[in-house]
């Protein structure tokens, strides 16, 4: 017995020292991987963060400020936290290096507040006493260079991936990103010619002059810099065929493009040299069928989206009340896709007289709608709205299609040149070189269906003070705007990072149990509620007959009787009533003990039964091998 029990002793303390041994062995020679095990994958990041991590030439330092002592007051908030340092810390991991992630925790009046106030990331006011939180990041490499996300907002938790990793690709590419520019709006200012004065230039176009290398691109130009990041045609007319055939060829090697097409543009200045019959048969359509086809982008320039739903109230004339106008719309987040980065922080977008667009059929690419109308919606002939004196008449005869249009798209994937049959005439290609036929690169397209939601009066407002031009946005078609830029000006592999699950489940289950205990108890609860209204309202009138005052009526025994009947009918009500009120809660509690059961019972039970049965069969089998082994 005493050798038996050395054995098991040294046994026991073997199997110690190689799970130790194993543990330290796999620490390193492991490290790295990972299994996720969520339902949503919520740390298996998207293919395209992998590409950039590793495109990352030179070490970036990331700065995770947190207060983690102000964020416990917030339980919600604080496990947001956890969710995004242990995100950061993956996507450090995953960097090779590259990603040197600092968290700081940073304490009032300190050094680290005052690093976090720097580098552009701020505090946030929690609680009665008003304690400072300090919940963003911040980045800097090895230029100087420095970008924030001032704070991580939970409402957009399925865009921290992207957010994050466009911090990380706009430090790893600090250069500004180069728009070619092609608009036959007057966008960029300069002189009038109508009013013999300088315009100022359209407010968008100098936010983006700002942010952006912008280089004007003429309609008649025959190339496209190889340096291009992103190509903006604002209402293209009349392009020439060289011109066509270069953003033809720009998009098959897998260009970013973000286009503005439009049935009527009210901007378009054809046809405005005083003449009503020239400025009533003028063309203020968008021109670019042929190319929008090849992409697999169907744009009628003949029809103009009609929504009573959304529709603004509009003044033709000074002193005339306001009316409803069908084609000038007010979109709202209903009318936005909540999971695009490009518009899911979007509050409202006006435009006027949209067109409607939609995937040609047959089409290879994705379709994927940004903007749309409401199903109060129908298609109008774009006659009705030159020259309209008056919006009212636009409901008349207006049947609405059920139909939700597509105002904006995103399009992606491998197109076909829209000149088969080569270069146009004119054109001559590089020696050596050879027209695309099919993509060499999947073509990156956002198309909205609209130029007029760049024009400053249908979202900002303009005053001069003190020589200064002061402007104040009203509506976010700014922000539409420079969201699909700054999307569009990032790499194919930021493009593909899209809106991810988020972090926070609802318990559905639960959930489903209330809504099912609520639909069997309601009608209950309103039978109940009426019986004893309706008795209230007899006990009322009976007790109204004897007041105790001088001359009124003596109730006769029997009416006493009903009284205390009423009031035991009352109390009985009421009682049943409370049963039913506690009862919607019943299964969620009895699901409750249920879980609580299984965890601290149930599954202990089984495992210490299974651990018993485990070790009942070690010690059998010694014996039965030993009677094996008897002579």
């Amino acid at each position: 017995m005493t050798k038996r029990s050395t054995l098991s002793g040294a046994t026991l303390v073997a199997l110690a020292l190689l799970f130790i041994g194993l543990t330290v062995l796999f620490n390193y020679a492991l490290r790295g991987w990972r299994v996720d095990l969520t339902q949503n994958r919520l740390y298996t990041i998207a293919p395209g963060t992998q590409r950039i991590l590793e495109s990352i030439h030179e070490p970036i330092n990331l700065y995770f400020f947190f207060s983690e002592k102000t964020a416990a007051q917030l339980p919600q908030l604080k496990s947001y936290g956890v969710r995004v340092r242990e995100f950061l810390e993956e996507l450090s991991a995953r960097s090779h290096g590259r990603l040197r992630l600092h968290v700081i925790d940073p304490q009032p009046f300190s050094e680290d507040e005052d690093r976090a106030s720097e580098l552009g990331v701020r505090a946030v006011p929690v609680g009665a006493a008003g304690a400072q939180l300090y919940f963003g990041m911040a980045g800097t490499n090895s230029t100087d260079g420095h970008a924030a996300i001032e704070f991580f907002d939970p409402n957009k938790e399925q865009f921290l991936e992207y957010d994050v990793v466009r911090l990380v690709y706009q430090l790893a590419n600090p250069k500004k990103p180069v728009l070619a520019w092609s608009s036959t709006l007057p966008m960029s200012g300069g002189f009038d010619p109508q009013t013999g004065q300088m315009r100022e230039p359209w407010v968008i176009y100098g936010q983006v002059e700002q942010l952006f290398d912008v280089r004007p691109l003429e309609p008649s130009a025959t190339q496209i810099d190889s340096d291009v990041n992103v190509l903006v045609l604002v209402h293209p007319k009349n392009l020439s065929p060289a011109m066509q055939f270069a953003i033809d060829q720009y998009a098959l090697k897998g260009g970013h493009i973000l286009a503005f097409v439009d049935p009527l543009s009210e901007a378009d200045p054809s046809g405005a040299g005083g003449n009503p019959m020239a400025a009533v048969s003028a063309d203020k359509s968008s021109h670019l069928e042929a190319l929008l086809t090849a992409w697999g982008v169907k744009f009628d320039a003949s029809q103009v989206v009609a929504d009573r739903d959304h529709a603004l109230s509009v003044s033709m004339h000074q002193g005339e009340p306001p009316v409803p106008h069908l084609g000038v719309l007010g979109l709202d987040k209903s009318s936005f896709t909540a999971d695009d980065v490009i518009t899911s922080g979007l509050s409202n977008v006006n435009v006027a007289t949209a067109g409607s667009l939609e995937p040609v059929k047959g089409a290879t690419v994705k379709f994927e709608p940004l903007l749309q109308s409401s199903s109060d919606s129908a298609l109008m002939p774009v006659e009705r709205f030159r020259m309209l004196f008056d919006p009212a008449t636009l409901r008349d005869g207006f049947k609405p299609t059920g139909v939700r249009y597509t105002l904006a798209a995103r399009v992606t994937g491998n197109v076909h040149t829209a000149f088969p049959e080569g270069p146009p005439a004119g054109v001559t290609l590089p020696a050596g070189a050879a027209a695309l036929k099919v993509s060499a690169q999947p073509l990156n397209l956002v198309v909205i269906a609209d130029s007029d939601v760049l024009a400053d009066y249908l979202w900002v407002h303009a005053q001069d003070f003190f020589g200064q031009r002061l402007v104040q946005a009203w509506a976010s078609n700014g922000d539409l705007v420079l969201n699909t830029l700054d999307n569009l000006a990032g790499s194919a592999d930021l493009i593909s990072v899209r809106g991810r699950a988020t972090f926070t489940r609802p318990f559905e289950r639960v959930e489903k149990l209330r809504r099912a205990a609520d639909d069997r108890y309601h009608a209950k609860q309103q039978e109940l509620e009426q019986q004893l209204q309706a008795t209230e309202q007899k006990l009322t009138a009976l007790e109204s007959r004897s007041g105790g005052k001088q001359g009124a009526v003596i109730i006769t025994p029997e009416e006493q009787q009903e009284i205390e009947h009423f009031e035991q009918e009352k109390l009985r009500i009421r009682k049943e009533l409370r049963a039913v009120r506690a009862g919607l809660d019943e299964d969620i509690q009895r699901l409750g003990t249920t879980l609580k059961i299984i965890d601290i019972v149930v599954i202990p039970a089984a495992f210490a039964l299974l651990a018993l049965a485990f070790a009942a069969w070690r010690r059998r089998r010694p014996h039965g091998a030993a009677a094996e082994t008897r002579p």
